[in-house]
């Protein structure tokens, strides 16, 4: 049976660099939040939405992101709400996806892999981090994001410390030359296992 290596990391700490890796050795990689927003404009997926938060989270038949965004990154319950949408949705399509690969292991790449709970059904976790200061400018220079608003983000998300004692391998992704070749002996390790 194909084994599940989630790969996760906070905000800004460059795990789309780490599932790149995976990607150039031919190794399916899912990414969970890709996924999610492509989901998220599922016909039925909307109607859910609107029925949670109400007509104005719907904008021309699509899920209006923007007016989602400010109401759950300021308010964890509303998150949750939101989350117990999406997670089941999105844990069923993955289910799907890894039924038709044919790899020893493929990867599932999600900042969330903690919060939600789908670190659970991962036979092996991988933990990119990096430092707040490197985080942060990462996603102001990406996103066109304020300081405040990623720090905003990175208080939603589990601390470096609790995802790192919770894995079983991590990458330190300051450089893109040292993460490298942490990724290398990952990879040569999970070639073995599996």
């Amino acid at each position: 049976m194909t084994k599940i290596i989630g790969l996760t990391g906070g905000i800004g700490s460059g795990k789309t660099t780490i599932a790149r890796l995976f990607e150039s050795e031919n190794i399916p990689v899912y990414i969970a939040d890709i996924e999610a927003k492509k989901i998220m404009q599922f016909p039925e997926t909307i109607n859910q939405i609107a029925e949670c938060f109400g007509n104005d989270a719907i904008l021309n038949n699509q899920v209006n992101t923007k007016y989602l965004s400010q109401i759950v990154f300021e308010n964890p319950k509303e998150l949750e709400k939101l989350n117990s949408i999406i997670h089941p949705l999105v844990k069923l399509h993955f289910e799907k996806w890894v039924k038709k690969q044919k790899t020893p292991f493929v990867i599932k790449e999600s900042a969330i892999l903690f919060e939600s709970g789908s670190y659970k059904y991962c036979d092996k976790i991988i933990t990119v981090f990096a430092s707040e200061e490197t985080r942060i400018l990462r996603v102001m220079l990406r996103d066109k994001l304020s300081k405040d608003e990623v720090q905003q983000r990175i208080k939603n998300q589990w601390s470096d410390v609790k995802k790192i004692s919770m894995s079983d391998y991590t990458i330190e992704n300051e450089s893109v030359t040292v993460a490298k070749k942490r990724f290398d002996v990952i990879l040569k390790i999970l070639k073995i296992l599996y």
